[in-house]
This record gives structure tokens, sequence and C-alpha cells, in this order.
């Protein structure tokens, strides 16, 4: 993370690309071109061919990830709900990797475009859909057989995750690849921290604090903007940030990264419950989601974490994180990870591209005959916001058995055609809206 600054045109591109800057550091090193082996794993001469299921900008950054993870993958085919998509994303890939790692069979386009990736021969598909998608995508990759790396969040509400862990199970049995874009995971310097948080050297977490302040990811257009014979449906997918059914809102789709560090830091326990406060302080025509929420999570040994998300223009940007122990005090801030206290350490090894990272332990991982699965700490992350974002909805404390067991679902099932009717919860009123 670069330091801190106010900014009334601030944008999650230049959020991302600030807060990222450490992660980034070592990305020149992984643009090398491998031999015969990856990264040191058993020789394999298998070609590992790859599918890509979502074309935006998240899904156009993992694919020409994954095709330089390896020395012996190929892009074969590409899928989104709208042509341009693929073109534009093909095009930037193209400018990034080698030409013959790029190897396209199809293309398909629509609603149910994924399908027919999965039906192709690809071994690894990558799932970079809005979230609303995403836990049937799972379903049905892990039962195609595939090996798969998926965008976080994985669901958008309760039935979701509920979805999500039955792909999860399915991946153990069947000894596939689940690699979860929770890139900070894979972060050298935040891996080290953790490990030393977890070894004890500040002794007893007592508390945390989380802040993820940008702003917004992409405001919802005029209604009026809307073009003539254009569905609703297509209309809420062009804008899915803005609608909860697709994104989960600005906690579940952004903020779940510090959600994830919380339960990274809590060996991803789940918190017994939470309470939070949030609202949409900035009109917005059309769209339900809330422009900012802070949530206190509590577990049962009294620990309690807090996260605070806001995604509004020209108001002050952060991404940091404390945690408070007994014997000291932990740090993320401004991109410096330390501890001072008791034991005092700053990190100052080798740096990484984490998003690189985690394809490279992926196809290693794959190579070697023992596929990395994250799913269960994924879809605890996934929940504990999700959780969190009720909290903040109805105004009510949220246990984590009340979550598990929700049955309120958001996201539609089944949409085949842009035709296809998607009835819009209204925005969230806390004290209001009931949980379900």
């Amino acid at each position: 993370m670069k330091s801190t600054e106010n900014s009334t045109d601030s944008t999650r591109r230049t959020f991302l690309k600030s807060t990222g800057s450490t992660a980034l550091a070592g990305a020149a090193a992984t643009q090398l071109s491998f031999p015969n082996v990856s990264f040191g794993r058993k020789p394999t001469d298998k070609l590992l061919t790859v599918g890509l299921i979502g074309c935006g900008g998240r899904g156009t950054g993992a694919a020409a990830q994954a095709l330089q993870a390896d020395s012996n993958v190929e892009l074969r085919y590409m899928a989104d709900a709208f042509p341009e998509k693929i073109e534009k994303s093909l095009a930037t890939i193209s400018g990034q990797v080698e030409k013959q790692k790029i190897k396209l069979k199809e293309k398909f386009t629509g609603l149910e475009a994924y399908k027919r990736v999965l039906e192709s021969d690809a071994d690894v598909v990558i799932l970079t859909t809005p979230p609303g998608f995403r836990p049937a995508h799972l379903v049905e990759a892990v039962k195609a057989g595939k090996h798969v790396f998926t965008e976080k969040p994985m669901a958008t509400d309760g039935p979701g995750v509920r979805l999500v862990r039955e792909a999860v199970e399915i991946a153990k049995k069947k000894e596939l690849a689940m690699v979860a874009g929770f890139c900070w995971r894979y972060d050298y310097p935040r891996k080290e921290l953790f490990k030393r948080i977890h070894a004890g050297q500040i002794g007893d977490v007592r508390s945390c604090y989380g802040t993820y302040l940008t702003g917004p990811v992409k405001p919802m257009p005029p209604a009026d903007q809307q073009p003539a014979g254009m569905s609703d449906l297509e209309w809420m997918v062009r804008n899915w940030y803005n609608f909860n059914w697709l994104s989960g809102d600005g906690l579940v789709e952004q903020a779940v990264h510090t959600v994830d560090w919380i339960g990274w830091l809590m060996k991803d326990a789940p918190p017994a419950s939470c309470t939070a406060v949030g609202g949409r302080q900035i009109p917005s025509e059309g769209g339900n989601i809330f422009d900012h929420v802070e949530v206190n999570y509590v577990w049962d040994n009294h620990t309690r974490g807090t996260v605070a998300q806001r995604q509004i223009t020209g108001c002050h940007n952060e991404n940091n994180f404390s945690v408070l122990g007994s014997e000291g005090e932990a740090w993320i801030n401004s991109g410096r990870v330390y501890i001072t206290g008791k034991n005092p350490w700053r990190y100052d090894g080798p740096k990484n591209n984490m998003y690189q990272t985690e394809h490279n332990e992926m196809f290693a991982s794959i190579r070697e005959g023992e596929p990395i699965n994250n799913g269960d700490r994924m879809i605890n992350s996934t929940l504990m916001a999700i959780m969190g974002r009720t909290a903040g909805y109805t105004g009510k404390e949220i246990t984590w058995d009340m979550m598990s067991n929700s049955k309120l679902q958001i996201a539609p099932q089944n949409l085949a055609n842009w035709k296809d009717e998607v009835k819009v919860e209204p925005m969230a009123l806390p004290g209001r809206t009931r949980f379900i």
C-alpha cells in the first residue's frame, strides 16, 4: 500500500493500484518464461488448457497470470455475457503473454456461455463473472472435473454459500484445485506478519480494526441512460456492482479482503455474532447497495474485530489493519508491515506479485498431484462478509448460526435469457428490513 490520500476523483482502479504496490514490486520476475517444469515441481509434459469465464478487468488479469504461471499452458476458450468484453480482454492478454500460449478454439457469449466452456476440454477454468452467478458456476465446474481459480466473493447470499460448500466438497473428493482470489493470503510480507502473530509475537490477540475506505467502484448511471430496447436484466448486469444480488454490496465484493484479514487473524474460526451500522449517504438513481458500513464482530473468547468500509467520492482513503495484543501491536499501515511492543519487528524480506504467486502455486500444485483447495477459508470469509452486511441491513445482531441457515436468496437462479425478470430488493432500511 502507498501512503493514504484524500482525493475527489479516487476510483477503484487507482485505489487498488496504490494498495497493491507492495505486492507488485516483484512483478518483473514473474514475466520470465519457464522451461520444462514449473517452479521446481515434478516434471510433466501434459498441456494444461485454460477456459476464461468472465472477461472483465479481473478476469483478464487472472487469465494473463495463469498463462505466465506455467511453461506448458494455453488459453483455448473465452466466455462472457457480452462479445465486446471478450475482444477487449483478448487484446489485452495478447499484449502480455507469448503468442503460442493463446490458441483459441471458441468464444462464447450470453448468459449461458459458461456452460459451453465447462463442456469443453479445458483443464482449468477461471471464474470471474459478477459474484451473483458464481455459486452455480462453481458447482458445475467441479462436477465437470475442472480445476478452478475463483475470484472473491464466492456468493452474495446464504443459500449461495451453501451451494459453494457443496462445490468445495466435490473438489476435495475429485482432487481438484480450487484457489480463491483472496490474493493477500499469497503476499509475502502479510504471510510473515500473520505467521508471527499466530506464533505469539504480540501475545494474546485482544482486538483488531481494518479499513477499506475508497471511492465508488462504478457509480450507477441515471435511469434515462438505459438504451431503448435493453432489458432490465441486461442493464443490471452491465452495472452489476450497484445491485446487491450481483455484487453482494461494497462490504461483500470489495471490503471482503479486509474481512478476510480478520478471518486470517482468527485462524479462520468463525465469529459468534456481529452488529453493524451503515446506509446510503449519497443518493443513487437505481441500484440498492449501501455506500458505507461498519461491522463489529465478536468471538466466543470475547476477541473483537471491526471493519470500516466506505465508497464515497471526496473522502479520506485508506486500507489499513491493526491488531492489539497483550504484548504488542501488529500493523499493516500505508504499505508498511510491522510489529511494535515487547517484540518489535519490521518486514524487510523479499516482495512478490501476490496475484501472480497464487496462480504460480495453483499450477505447481496441479503438476505435483497435490492440488490446493482454499475452499473452507474462502467460504468462511465470504459468509463473514454477508453476515456483516446482513447486520447492517437489518440493524439486528446476527449470529453465525443465523447466517449459516439464512433462507434469503437475493440472487435469482437459472437465468438464461435477457428477458428474464429479476426482482430487486428495495434499499435496506435498518430496523425495518427483516432477517430471513
